[in-house]
């Protein structure tokens, strides 16, 4: 089996990579936007030009396709949208043109932001999206793009992602406690914040279920999925966890007051979603896959984090 990984440069891409059990894979394939990955050459691939993204998948002819590449500027989509339309919304369709002609699994990641967050209990993947942001609409229309293909495929919904590598909620706010003494943080919002290496896993673990499973049957198991984290937390506690966090493993010497502030406080291009909780339960049952707490991850990252500090010591 070929495995090619899109954005692999990106803190997901990354995570796959760097998962042990890929090395039982015949092979796999890295791609990035200027074919660069820690200084050596990879596939390149630009996402928003629909004949690079179509050179890259025949050159490599992939049985299994990885889409971590997007684009995740929230804000700069309101005035990008066209671009932030090509990357999110057209790409999957191309990808998944090229699976339904070769027979090739596509596994494509979407966002909460396809909901409107107006819910008061965690979104059911069958709910009715209805984004509010230009990045929402076009996470939305990659995933009806994708599936109007009819290539075999898994679209991984989830929420607030972060890792030990890349720009992410968890390593900015790391990186303000040192500069800051006091944070204001949005406290209105509501979510579970999921780490990559748990992104990785259920997704193989999906994978897996699906190598194993008759061809006949192969279809039931596929479709659109919400993959986060258990539990539910807001922007405001995740960064006062955080810091509690690092301070108790030393990762930080110091602390910063964090304020709790509303939405409003925070003017930004883009509307967020009040509420980004989605039920995982259809995963969960499908694949007899346990999802943990996100407090879980949040130790497993701070911990990896502060190993990698002392090594570089």
């Amino acid at each position: 089996m070929t495995m090619l990984v899109l954005g692999a440069g990106g803190q997901l891409g990354r995570s796959f990579l760097a998962h042990s059990s890929l090395a039982a894979l015949d092979h796999v394939v890295a791609a990035t936007r200027d074919g660069q990955l820690d200084g050596r050459r990879v596939e390149t691939v630009d996402m928003a030009d629909g004949a690079s993204l179509r050179a890259v998948l025949d050159r490599v002819s992939p049985s299994l396709i990885i889409n971590a590449a997007a684009y995740t500027a929230v804000d700069r989509a309101e005035s990008e949208e066209s671009l932030a339309a090509r990357i999110n919304g057209e790409a999957p369709g191309i990808i998944g043109d090229w699976a339904a002609r070769h027979d090739a699994l596509v596994v494509h990641f979407s966002t909460d932001y396809v909901f409107d967050g107006a819910l008061t209990r965690p979104y059911r993947v069958d709910d009715a999206p209805n984004p509010i942001s230009a990045y929402g609409r076009s996470k939305l229309a990659g995933e009806r793009a994708l599936a109007a293909t009819g290539a075999p495929h898994f679209i991984f919904r989830t929420a607030w992602v972060y890792a030990a590598q890349g720009n992410n909620f968890l390593r900015s706010m790391l990186r303000l406690a040192e500069e800051r003494t006091e944070l204001r943080i949005v406290n209105d919002q509501f979510g579970s914040p999921t780490c990559t290496s748990l992104l990785v896993e259920a997704t193989l673990a999906a994978i897996d279920r699906w190598r194993r499973t008759p061809v006949p049957g192969r279809g039931e198991l596929e479709g659109t999925y919400h993959v986060v984290s258990s539990g539910i937390t807001t922007w405001h506690d995740f960064a006062t966890l955080i810091f509690q966090k690092a301070r108790a493993t030393g990762l930080l010497k110091t602390v910063p007051t964090v304020i709790p502030i509303g939405t409003g406080d925070y003017p930004a291009a883009a509307r967020r979603p009040a509420w980004s909780v989605l039920d995982n339960t259809t995963f969960c049952q499908r694949f007899d896959f346990a999802m943990p707490d996100w407090r879980d991850g949040l130790e497993e990252t701070i911990n990896k984090l502060y190993a990698e500090a002392n090594r570089s010591c």
